[in-house]
């Protein structure tokens, strides 16, 4: 069985984060989109467990698990058994970044490849980060994130736990 992890933050799902899940799920027989946290980022809008579920909820393949880790990817790559690590690709400047930490991974962990999948046209502008602001300052994010969800985002924006 070849099993692959789609890692992030995942702070909202997007569209994007979901079209490539959903596209890695039809390369691998099992996918783990693990929700990690980045500490380069600012505080986190959702908890893990939040983040998990609208993936829970957005998700249609059946060989698609969640999961959480707080180590090095790699280390739950390696206790996995995952063969690849999947990551979506926007633009050349997330490249660079995500080069750089495939490189790190192969040499911490060999077993496992990076596999870099390109997003979409209509989702190459999206990130956490932008459905977040547009939220914030009360725009439409229908368009950007899973139907399911983004009523709990809108919610959360406007300051209701």
């Amino acid at each position: 069985m070849k099993k692959a992890i789609c890692p992030g933050s995942f702070d909202p799902v997007t569209l994007g984060h979901i079209d490539i899940i959903e596209r890695a799920a039809e390369i691998f027989d099992e996918v783990t989109v693990l929700v990690m946290s980045n500490s380069s980022k600012k505080a986190s809008l959702f908890t893990v467990e939040e983040r998990m579920e609208f993936i829970r909820r957005s998700v249609t393949k059946p060989n698609v698990k969640i999961d959480t880790y707080n180590g090095l990817l790699v280390d739950y790559a390696r206790e996995n058994g995952a063969v690849a690590i999947v990551k979506g690709l926007r633009a050349m400047s997330d490249f660079e970044y995500e080069f750089q930490q495939a490189l790190i991974n192969k040499s911490l962990y060999p077993d496992a490849e990076t596999m870099f999948l390109c997003a979409k046209g209509e989702n190459m502008f999206l990130s956490s980060s932008m459905v977040k602001e547009v939220c914030t300052l009360g725009g439409d994010i229908r368009p950007f994130v899973p139907s399911g969800i983004a009523e709990d985002i809108y919610k959360r924006c406007k300051g209701v736990k």
